[in-house]
């Protein structure tokens, strides 16, 4: 979370004031209707013409999305080695078997190793925007127009994020969001998806809450109920996230403005290598990525005095390596319920193994981030940027 402040606070304040917390309910009565306005607010803003806010995060809305897509059983999708674990559980929840894939230089998903990881039962790809980085995604929709692939794109690190002045989530066939703690909007937790498809959002919607069949606005409903989970999110969070979406602009555009300053004043200098975008002006400006030749460089130079840089290998939970459930095919106790061994998926690809993306290992090895704040002030940008000089011997 960058900001937050009383303008939260009151919002909340009416929600609490009318008694009405439940996302469902009569204007006329009092119910704020605050979870229908921030999704009309924040489908307005992505671009697309339907949104779906719930609770869950990131995850349900990738799978309420894939569910969306009528991904299953059978079916393979591509993911990315250096992402959120979700991602790739996503896949599973919904029965089908994630493929893990390659990123290069830019940390998102290699469109390359994508031609090479297809097969006939290759079905979607899920693009994942990593730290506020843009994947490829003229590339990918090439491949998947190619071989009838669906696009999911996760967008969970990008919230407002653009691609070519096309705002993410909006290239592929929906985008998933995230608003937990520590994502560029927050509500201490949930999610959004958006779609310009009618029957991905009625099937995501319907997934999503199992109360469905018993609200009003599914008469209008041209898919059929079905039966689904329970992601559906309060008033509450809808109260702080039409705040904190107000606040979207500002943030993102202070955001570049510090990685902006810090390309001004190092590009072109000895030993200095940006890593590479896909589009740098859409780019959230989350971090300011660096690589190196080589993994001890990296760690020389994120450690150095006031770089306070990391590297995307040691976050753990976001290389594929270290996703010890998947890796292992544990689903829970019910060997039944497991898409690992599910008639469907006999023949599909479930061989991991750690050292399967050499690609995306190294890479991960040598790059260092510095997390970015938008409430840096001038003096604090000076000084981070004096402190990578001296480290860089520049």
């Amino acid at each position: 979370m960058y900001r937050i402040g009383k303008e939260e606070v009151k919002e909340i304040e009416k929600v609490i004031e009318s008694k009405k917390l439940f996302r469902v309910g009569d204007p006329k009565t009092g119910h704020q209707q605050e979870v229908n306005r921030f999704e009309k607010e924040w489908a307005e803003k992505i671009g697309s013409k339907f949104a779906l806010c719930m609770s869950g995060g990131g995850t349900a809305a990738l799978i309420c999305g894939l569910v969306g897509l009528e991904i299953g059983p059978g079916d393979e999708v591509i993911v990315p080695g250096y992402t959120f674990m979700a991602t790739a559980i996503a896949v599973l929840a919904v029965g089908a078997i994630p493929v893990i894939a390659e990123v290069d230089e830019t940390l998102t998903i290699d469109t390359e190793n994508i031609k090479k990881k297809i097969t006939p039962q290759t079905k979607a790809v899920i693009p994942v925007h990593m730290v506020g980085l843009p994947s490829n995604m003229s590339e990918i929709i090439d491949i998947a127009k190619k071989h009838n692939l669906k696009i999911m794109e996760d967008c969970c690190q990008a919230d407002g994020g653009s691609y070519k002045n096309k705002r993410l989530g909006r290239w592929g066939n929906a985008g998933a969001f995230s608003f937990n703690d520590f994502k560029i909007l927050s509500c201490g937790e949930g999610g959004a998806l958006v779609t310009d498809n009618k029957k991905i959002y009625e099937r995501a919607l319907i997934y999503h809450d199992s109360g469905t069949t018993f609200w009003p606005y599914t008469e209008k409903f041209s898919e059929p109920i079905f039966i689904g989970q329970q992601f559906r999110a309060s008033e509450i969070m809808g109260a702080i996230l039409r705040i904190q979406l107000q606040r979207l602009d500002g943030i993102l555009t202070d955001l570049r403005k510090i990685k902006k300053i810090f390309y001004n004043e190092l590009s072109g200098k000895p030993g200095v290598k940006f890593a590479k975008s896909n589009d740098i002006d859409g780019d959230c400006g989350v971090v300011v990525a660096f690589q190196f030749d080589n993994e001890k460089d990296a760690r020389k130079f994120a450690v150095a005095e006031g770089v306070g840089g990391w590297l995307p290998i040691d976050t753990g939970r976001h290389m594929y390596f270290n996703w010890e459930p998947i890796l292992e095919k544990r689903m829970g106790p019910n060997k039944a319920l497991n898409p690992f061994y599910f008639p469907e998926n006999k023949n599909l690809r479930t061989a991991y193994t750690k050292d399967m993306c050499p690609k995306t290992t190294d890479i991960t090895s040598r790059t260092v981030f510095i997390s970015s704040n938008p409430d840096w002030t001038d003096q604090q940008i000076k000084d981070k940027i004096l402190f990578c000089k001296k480290a860089l011997g520049i």
